[in-house]
């Protein structure tokens, strides 16, 4: 492990999220708000440790990194991003205490959504860009992460997605990881200016208009408002932001294809026809549950639904209704849909429906064995023999997903809270969802929970973003070893 090549990696990143801090400072000078200050004496501070780092620990030649030093400046690089990510709160007094600043920061940056910001309106309109833009650069962070890098490290499952995504490997639709990355981007921006312009349609001004898109398209659900999109009680707006969460839920890699001329590569993706059928059918079955006891209208029942549950199953966490008051049978779906998450190579999180379709084909191939024992059977997803270092992967990542969840829920419980509110509080930051249920429901937020259920809860939203494995790998001896 070349430590000193991965803090020059770092230093890079640093130097990155330091430049992008521009941008909300020209809200700042725009607005002439009190987000000024402390967005400019953050950017020189992450300017200044990223300059560092990258000039002492700059190799003298070139260097290729290779899987172990990946996995940790994958992992240290998101955490010091958030640390850098959370100044601009701690110097604008946003928050009481530093714990709610970096939980703040790494929730932006992760994607998640979980907030412990009482009274979003009365915070400076820079800051709130700033708290939306750390969204859009981790969304787009994990898309590259997932597609381009994860699945050559072998980490849990992703490795599927070799022959299907842009990768550094030979005969793909780019050939190198720089070359992913960009074509990438194009699709993702593309998306956000288009979704941006729709939202101003419906009568957003453009400040509302960038950070709603910055949350809804890297399924975050940061909002500038205290009752979320809610705040709008727009049909048009809700059913924008539904199809673009459902966009952002899919393999980014699926609509680069399709923008290249490849439009029927959606339904010949077995996850993304397994992604949309849940979507379909929970979105009728609780459209059927709330006509009537919630709403008086169809439309207004299958709108709000709809809405739901895009933005619980792709881990958006945006809300336009308290689905707390919803019947039981309702909530008991969407609690499922927290578990499950997006298409692997999307922004969103959870357990991800790919895994979802191997875990249930391993059942079933297991109960087939029972009745034919002598018989030779492979596991196939998309028309592909599966292998079994793949499946063992996904086994072992979904038993250390539960363990993560369950000693989770148990420390949560222990400071004193409720067991609904440390489990659903759990599995909406180890999934990255936003909010919960309980007292972190969707009319809730995070900040009344103890400092220690808070960086329990943030250490939850790192592991579910960077697929688990790749943090609890730092805390075994061997890989710092020669």
């Amino acid at each position: 492990m070349r430590v000193k090549y991965c803090l020059y990696i770092i230093g890079a990143l640093l130097g990155a999220v330091g430049l992008t801090m521009f941008f909300p400072i020209g809200w700042a000078l725009y607005y002439q708000d009190a987000g000024l200050v402390p967005l400019l004496v953050s950017t020189v501070i992450t300017l200044l440790v990223g300059a560092a780092l990258f000039l002492l620990f700059r190799p003298k030649q070139k260097m290729m990194m290779n899987h172990r030093e990946g996995m940790a400046i994958v992992a240290i690089g998101w955490l010091a991003a958030g640390v850098a990510g959370a100044l601009p709160f701690y110097f604008g007094d946003v928050f009481p205490t530093l714990t709610d600043c970096i939980f703040e920061s790494i929730s932006g940056f992760t994607t998640t959504g979980s907030s412990v910001m009482t009274d979003i309106e009365s915070v400076a309109r820079s800051l709130l860009m700033w708290r939306s833009l750390t969204h859009w650069l981790g969304g787009m962070g994990i898309i590259v992460l997932s597609l381009a890098i994860l699945p050559f490290l072998g980490v849990g499952g992703m490795q599927l997605y070799k022959a299907e995504v842009p990768g550094p490997v030979p005969d793909k639709l780019k050939p190198r990881i720089k070359d992913t990355a960009a074509a990438l981007w194009k699709v993702y921006v593309l998306f956000s200016l288009l979704l941006c312009v729709l939202l101003m349609f419906g009568g957003m001004n453009l400040f509302d208009a960038i950070c709603h898109t910055f949350g809804t398209m890297a399924t975050g659900g940061f909002s500038t408002k205290n009752t979320s999109a809610g705040y709008y009680n727009s049909a048009y707006i809700d059913w924008v932001i539904t199809i673009f969460m459902f966009i952002a839920g899919a393999n980014f890699s699926l609509h680069f294809r399709a923008l290249a001329g490849d439009v029927k590569c959606f339904w010949k993706d077995s996850e993304f026809r397994f992604y949309t059928a849940i979507i379909v059918l929970f979105t009728a079955i609780i459209t059927l549950v709330v006509y009537g006891s919630n709403y008086d209208s169809f439309a207004d029942s299958l709108r709000f639904a709809a809405f739901q549950v895009a933005s619980i199953c792709t881990t958006t966490g945006f809300a336009t209704a308290d689905y707390e008051l919803w019947a039981p049978l309702a909530q008991a779906l969407l609690l499922f849909l927290m578990f499950l998450g997006g298409c692997a190579g999307s922004t969103g999180g959870g357990i991800k429906c790919m895994r979802i379709q191997l875990l249930l084909k391993q059942g079933y191939h297991e109960l087939f064995r029972l009745v034919h024992p002598r018989a030779v059977k492979h596991i196939k997803l998309g028309g592909r023999t599966v292998q079994s270092s793949v499946m063992s992967g996904v086994l072992g990542f979904f038993v250390i997903y539960l363990a993560v969840f369950v000693l989770s829920g148990f420390l949560l419980s222990a400071t004193g809270l409720d067991v609904l509110t440390s489990f659903a509080a759990v599995v909406a930051c180890i999934g990255n969802i936003g909010p919960g249920l309980g007292s972190v429901g969707p009319a809730e937020n995070f900040a009344h929970l103890p400092d220690f259920a808070k960086w329990v809860l943030t250490l939850c939203m790192l592991l579910g973003r960077l697929e688990i494995y790749t943090v609890f790998i730092l805390f075994i001896p061997e890989f710092w070893k020669k």
